[in-house]
């Protein structure tokens, strides 16, 4: 498997990838973030060229809360059923702040994001945040979660 790619600035990043990181800063400012005040931003790009984009969306009852990378492929998957999604890219910042705060995906998106992949048997690139100016693009979801639980596993 491909290793991870780290660039020292958004700049390095190919066209599209910086596109896709513009778009879910977009989409962060959007996000419903009231409680944590933490927005995060995801932008999905299309087979065919279409943008997807959504937002973290929180809840008074924490465990109700849905991130970002979830609300942006559930919502693919929902208006574009048949298009496999090619790259994602997610972002986060602080109410109010112009700068990005370093952040990866959790557990649970890691584990959502795979089974996209599974789903339509082709992986798709994550990019993220990972430090201070230092972006990171992953080769595949699943390279995020190593020995992640699939369908596989529920029928063995």
């Amino acid at each position: 498997m491909k290793d991870f790619e780290i660039f020292k600035d958004i700049e390095e990043l190919d066209n599209e990838s910086k596109y896709l990181v513009h778009k879910a800063k977009e989409a962060a400012n959007l996000a419903y973030a009231p409680y944590s005040k933490f927005q995060v931003g995801a932008a999905v790009i299309l087979e065919d060229g279409t943008l997807v984009t959504g937002s973290n969306q929180e809840n008074a009852s924490y465990p109700l809360c849905v991130c970002a990378e979830r609300v942006v492929l559930y919502t693919a998957a929902t208006q574009h059923p048949n298009k496999k999604i090619m790259k994602l890219a997610v972002v986060a910042h602080r109410k109010n702040h112009k700068d990005l705060s370093p952040a990866t995906s959790c557990g649970a998106c890691r584990q959502v994001m795979s089974e996209f992949e599974e789903r339509q048997n082709k992986t798709f690139e994550v990019i993220m945040l990972k430090s201070k100016n230092e972006w990171i693009k992953c080769p595949t979801a699943e390279s995020l979660l190593p020995y992640v639980f699939k369908r596989s596993n529920l029928h063995e």
